[in-house]
């Protein structure tokens, strides 16, 4: 234990397990509700994933209104657009119902209804002024971790980046997570997000804000998703697999809110706005580049993830185990055939130097970093992936 003063922050309330989807109704009600927002995109509703949060919404009789116009990596103008269609409705909680995009509206949306302007306006860390209405979020995918971060990240479109709004105020005070509803979730999808997960867990693991506490999490998080991203993948009804990534990326949530994310992400905003490659793509493409030039950081950080990814390190020195690391994610994102070149994207070497630049704003998360980083090194680690 160290001498320094940590802070440790996470969703007071967390129900997992098969089939806790029907509880929402009731969690609502818990909260003290009797109307509710739904924020969720088009894919959750021709699921039928929404019609199941619906049935347990008019069981409990909680009245709703839900909007499903998220898009993927979505502009923070849809924050105002959901709040102009549902605001008179005045709902006193917002469910937040699939992946990243819509937890992240939802998560925002709610902040907002307790706080004037536009959330363009609170982009930065501790700028919210004051509670909005409770949050509950229901996550579809294994991923982002976002039911337990005080974190939400919107598309500045015309700036071509993605931003943050930290903020203790967006905590959720609900996480319900049912490994039910990540079943139906497409390989190549199942594959970004855990992906995604486990970039959380070890940028948590080797940042220099990581705690004792932080660390367990994390180091959890790496060995649940090393063993189960596979098979989740391999076979998409494994219900155990399943249940196992969806707790692992909810620790890996609360490692990273902790903790924070470091360089990979800061590297996956400027070319996930500018090219639109999806989150957890965009992150896996960074991650063994980044993971490289970050190892002489922490060489035992590195070494360690290592083994918690299951390389084989006895007998090799520090050096040696640490870029076992690299080799562990390298050869992970190939069997999950996640794209591997920026040039697949239609990234080419003109682009470099602008790209380069987005990454050195990214200063919140540059500044977790175990290697500090220039803007020449952004460039050459961008290079070293076209």
């Amino acid at each position: 234990m160290t001498e320094r003063v940590t802070l440790f922050r996470t969703t007071p309330r967390i129900v997992m397990g098969a089939g806790v989807v029907s509880q929402v109704g009731e969690e609502v009600r818990a909260l003290g509700a009797r109307r509710a927002l739904v924020v969720t995109d088009r894919g959750i509703v021709e699921a039928g994933i929404l019609a199941r949060v619906e049935e347990s919404l008019r069981k409990a009789r909680v009245r709703y209104e839900v909007f499903a116009e998220v898009i993927s990596d979505p502009p923070y103008q849809t924050v105002g657009e959901c709040l102009a269609r549902h605001g008179s409705f005045k709902p006193r909680c917002v469910i937040g119902l699939g992946g990243g995009s819509p937890i992240d509206i939802a998560k925002t949306v709610a902040v907002m209804l307790g706080n004037q302007g536009d959330i363009a306006d609170y982009f930065g860390v501790d700028l919210v002024p004051k509670p909005g209405v409770p949050s509950l979020i229901i996550p579809t995918t294994a991923g982002t971790g976002s039911e337990v971060t005080p974190i939400a990240i919107l598309s500045d479109e015309e700036e071509k980046l993605k931003k943050g709004v930290v903020s203790q105020h967006l905590f959720p005070r609900v996480a319900l997570l049912d490994p039910e509803l990540t079943l139906g979730l497409p390989p190549a999808v199942t594959a970004a997000t855990g992906m995604d997960a486990l970039i959380h867990a070890i940028e948590a693991y080797t940042s220099v804000n990581a705690t004792d506490l932080t660390d367990l999490l994390a180091a959890r998080a790496i060995g649940l998703i090393a063993d189960n991203l596979r098979a989740a993948y391999a076979r998409g009804d494994n219900l155990a697999a399943r249940a196992a990534m969806l707790e692992g990326s909810l620790l890996a949530g609360m490692a990273f809110a902790n903790a924070g994310v470091t360089a990979v992400h800061a590297f996956a905003y400027p070319i996930g706005a500018e090219f639109h490659i999806p989150h957890g793509v965009a992150n896996t493409l960074m991650l063994p580049a980044v993971m490289q030039f970050n190892l002489v950081g922490n060489l035992g950080k590195f070494a360690e993830v290592a083994e918690l990814m299951g390389q084989p390190t006895e007998g090799l020195s520090l050096r040696e185990a640490a870029e076992e690391a690299v080799e562990a994610v390298v050869q992970l994102a190939e069997d999950l055939g996640v794209p591997t070149s920026l040039g697949e994207f239609g990234v080419k070497e003109e682009h470099l130097p602008a790209l380069a630049e987005g990454v050195m704003k990214v200063t919140r998360l540059l500044a977790n970093n175990p290697r500090t980083l220039t803007q020449a090194d952004a460039e050459e680690i961008y290079r070293s992936v076209l």
